[in-house]
């Protein structure tokens, strides 16, 4: 991955939508190169995909909590990752080192969403607690930066 291709995570970031044409545009390139340029970090997974960001208040869903699991076994086999992504309200799913064994991000609607779906959480094999930390207010969600960091 070279600069160029940096530049156009960057620019696809900010806008999945601009035209093949746009982001020749913004790297110096053709828009054959780009558009070919684009193909291979989708065949490579650097892109995993293309999606909308939607304002989650919007859609009824501004309770935002990270929850920290703790757990009697090993919580990084596929049992659990397909128990968690049965969970709608689970955003994201990370096996963690620390005082717990997971951390999960979930979305809902209400307290109550929040409390039942922790009560979900319990019946995932091996869980044996959870501490939760809800959001109050976001001040932003960063995309990632696909520059190296520099000194």
């Amino acid at each position: 991955m070279d600069e160029v291709d940096r530049k156009l995570l960057a620019a696809l970031q900010s806008d999945a939508t601009q035209s093949y044409a746009t982001l020749a545009g913004a790297v110096g390139l053709s828009t054959g190169a780009v558009h070919d340029r684009v193909r291979k970090l989708r065949e490579q997974g650097v892109i995993r995909r293309t999606t909308v960001d939607v304002d989650p208040g919007a859609v009824g869903r501004g309770v935002l909590a990270f929850v920290l699991v703790e757990a009697n076994a090993w919580m990084g086999d596929r049992p659990t990752h397909e128990a968690l992504a049965a969970l709608p309200e689970v955003e994201e799913a990370h096996v963690i080192a620390g005082p717990a064994s997971l951390l999960v991000k979930i979305r809902v609607g209400t307290p109550e969403q929040l409390q039942a779906s922790l009560r979900r959480l319990f019946e995932v094999e091996g869980v044996t607690g959870t501490q939760t930390v809800v959001v109050l207010e976001s001040f932003f969600e960063r995309p990632l930066d696909p520059h190296p960091q520099r000194p």
